[in-house]
């Protein structure tokens, strides 16, 4: 799974030379947080909500409504966008995105391609694909365990799923929280099946495991 897969490629955008008010504008029509600053194809910078929100008490304490919006009209993005971006490219791994979006506290990674502009994967875009991989939208089944960090463990939970009729649909593993020489393991399955055989022996076999359904 890559970034491409994920990150969406209509991206509103604006200039550095236009007007923080119309910045505004166009966010709040078309709903987004982020706006990537663009001259001549090129990235240069970008707004957030929140570049807005820090610009605007620390400029307006003092002001009244009418010269906020005097304000607003007349100062030029580049004077309140980031121009140190932290971007990303089509095929970097979605879960790199992630991480990175999670380490540097940002919503979004503008998407860079041969230093062209092609697309802009957001927290909501990472949303959307930790639901697509799970699985979770299509029901069935959801089995925890927690097994052994060897070869061959997670292939026979497998074989026990199988066994009572069921296909997997999505398997997650952490090592998070556990011990060394476990992991964490969440599979998903269709729904039809043998649930409550599945149910008995996965919880008879493995310790602290849980299976259920939805």
């Amino acid at each position: 799974m890559f970034v491409s897969d994920w990150m969406t490629r209509k991206v509103y955008t604006v200039g550095p030379d236009d007007y923080l008010s119309d910045a505004i504008a166009l966010m709040k029509e078309k709903g987004v947080k982020h706006v990537p600053v663009v001259k001549a194809g090129k990235l240069k910078g970008i707004l957030s909500d929140r570049d807005i929100k820090e610009y605007s008490p620390s400029k307006a304490t003092s002001l009244d409504i009418y010269e906020l919006h005097y304000l607003l009209a007349n100062t030029k993005i580049r004077e309140v966008m980031k121009t140190k971006v932290t971007t990303t490219v089509p095929d970097a791994p979605v879960e790199e995105a992630a991480m990175i979006m999670l380490d540097k506290n940002i919503g979004c990674l503008p998407v860079v391609d041969d230093g062209t502009l092609s697309g802009i994967i957001s927290d909501k875009d990472i949303f959307h694909a930790l639901v697509d991989i799970t699985g979770v939208r299509h029901g069935g089944n959801r089995i925890y365990v927690l097994l052994e960090d060897r070869a061959g463990s997670i292939r026979e939970v497998a074989d026990i799923i199988r066994k009572h009729g069921y296909h997997l649909h999505g398997i997650l593993t952490s090592y998070e929280g556990v011990r060394n020489g476990l992991r964490k393991v969440v599979i998903r399955t269709n729904e039809e099946g043998d649930f409550r055989g599945l149910k008995n022996e996965i919880e008879a076999t493995y310790r602290n495991a849980e299976v259920r359904k939805g």
